[in-house]
Parts: C-alpha cells; sequence; structure tokens
C-alpha cells in the first residue's frame, strides 16, 4: 500500500481544516516546499495537494507554490482542489504532476469525467467526499442524492481508474477512519481505492493494507505526531506497487 502525506495550501501555507470548515484552520507552516522535503526524507514516494483557494474560488492562487513542491522532491504528486476543465489538467500534468484529482465537477459534468478519464487515463482520479453515507460537493455544504458507493462504481464503469474516498465525518478529527467503509469499496474490482478522512492509528494503516487498499492519505495526525511517517513506510509501504 502506498502512504500519501498531504499538504493542503491556502495563501502559500501548509494548512489543515477540520472537517472541511475554513473558519476551523490550524497553520502548520509557511514553506510547503520544505516539508514535501520532510516527507521525501522520511521515506513517501507520493504526495497528496490540495489547493484550498481553488476548490473554494477556482483560482490557481497555488500554482507556483506546488511547482515548487514538484520541483523541489521528485514526489509522485496528486494536486486536487479548483480543478474543473482540461486546461487546467493539462498546465498540471505538464508541470509534471502525476494524477489531477477532480472532485465536485465529477458529480456535476460526469460526462466530462469520463471523457478526462478516457484521455488522460491512470492521471486522473476522483475525490469522491461522502457524508452519512452520500456523495457532498461544493465545499462539501450540499448532499447529492447518490450513496458514494454508488457513485464509485458508475466511476469505475466509466474508466475512472483511482478514487480518493472521504469520509467527512472522520475528517481532520484524529479519532479512526472508517473501515467498514473501506471494506466495502476496496470490494469494487478494477477500482484503486484511496483512503482519506481520520486516519490516525498504525493498526488502520495494517487493516488497510490487508484488504486491498490501494493507498492512505495521512494528514492532521502526521503534522500532530499522532503518527511517525518514516516508521508507518517501514509497516506498509512495499518495494512496487503498480
Amino acid at each position: 500500500m502506498e502512504l500519501l502525506p498531504a499538504i493542503d495550501l491556502r495563501g502559500g501555507k501548509v494548512v489543515r481544516l477540520f472537517q472541511g470548515d475554513y473558519d476551523k484552520m490550524t497553520v502548520y507552516g509557511d514553506d510547503p516546499a520544505a516539508q514535501a522535503k520532510a516527507f521525501a526524507q522520511a521515506g513517501a514516494r507520493n504526495l497528496h495537494v490540495v489547493d484550498l483557494d481553488g476548490a473554494k474560488d477556482g483560482t490557481t492562487a497555488n500554482f507556483e507554490t506546488i511547482q515548487r513542491i514538484v520541483r523541489a522532491t521528485g514526489l509522485s504528486v496528486e494536486v486536487g482542489g479548483g480543478i474543473r476543465t482540461e486546461e487546467r489538467i493539462r498546465r498540471y500534468l505538464d508541470l509534471g504532476v502525476e494524477r489531477c484529482i477532480l472532485g465536485t465537477v465529477a458529480v456535476k459534468d460526469f460526462d466530462f469525467t469520463a471523457r478526462m478519464a478516457e484521455k488522460y487515463g491512470k492521471h486522473i482520479a476522483v475525490g469522491v467526499d461522502a457524508r452519512d453515507g452520500f456523495v457532498a460537493i461544493n465545499g462539501w455544504k450540499e448532499l447529492s442524492a447518490e450513496r458514494g458507493v454508488d457513485f464509485c462504481r458508475r466511476l469505475r464503469d466509466a474508466g475512472v481508474r483511482t478514487v480518493i474516498y472521504t469520509d467527512i465525518s472522520r475528517d481532520g478529527a484524529e479519532m479512526g477512519t472508517n473501515l467498514e467503509l473501506y471494506r466495502e469499496l476496496t470490494a469494487i474490482e478494477g477500482l484503486n481505492i484511496i483512503a482519506s478522512g481520520g486516519i490516525s492509528f498504525e493498526s488502520e494503516l495494517v487493516d488497510l493494507e490487508r484488504m486491498g487498499a490501494w493507498g492512505a492519505i495521512l494528514g492532521k495526525a502526521l503534522y500532530t505526531g499522532k503518527l511517525d511517517l518514516a516508521r508507518a513506510v517501514q509497516m506498509v509501504q512495499k518495494e512496487v506497487r503498480a
């Protein structure tokens, strides 16, 4: 299983939100590239980056910051937040980003998502954020009528290879992740599942690996010291993962 330490960007700083609430934000650093280097030195091969400004207003205010991260580390970087057009996808891929994460647009314009998945293959992922089992959109403020697990199956059928699935109720709470949910998701054949939201214990990483999760995003627990990245890498990150 791959580990993806997370860097959330707002105003060029490293921050974490609690359950997606911009009013409940903690700043953890003002040099995202240095933070990414620290993750790489701990053994990470991957990095999960979210442009919170882009997610909120669609701008590319953090584009140069993401560029510095990509150039400074050599990590396989996936980026989400405000990616709603092919032009934005192309800009990030040209920058050296490995995967672009589509969020709200995947719900609102499913045909666009299917086209991008067909055209760019493994370089497209979809972020599925769910509350009470249903897909949430527009910064987690609205709930759609579709169950998250059903949406994942539909994405798989449309050619999407990778889904980052977040249980909003667990995000940033450091109370553990929803393992039962991921057991259901990892049973979907032909879809790589990256678990996100609330992962706080080493035992959860072992459980996720055993059930076949492709990856796990580590966020607040790294910044507060609840999880040690180097130790986690030694536990679950294999030498080769297709």
